[in-house]
């Protein structure tokens, strides 16, 4: 795995694959969960598919984004 070369998702675009993908919510609902507007949603979900079919199709590694720790 090391050697791989990595997509990186971050946390909104893999929430928003989560949300819409694994939980079957509409895009309107999945944006008001996200507190963004629909029309931003759809753009992050969009990035979010490309790269996870990037990685899939090239045989790359996908990485989600850490959250960075409270100070």
């Amino acid at each position: 795995m090391t050697e791989l070369e990595e997509v990186v998702l971050s946390i909104d675009e893999f929430e928003a694959i989560r949300l819409a993908d694994n939980n079957g919510l509409y895009h309107d609902d999945a944006a008001v969960e996200m507190k963004v507007s629909r029309a931003t949603f759809g753009r992050i979900l969009k990035q979010a598919r490309a790269k996870v079919a990037d990685a899939l199709v090239n045989g790359k590694a996908l990485k989600i984004e850490a959250l960075s720790a409270p100070e």
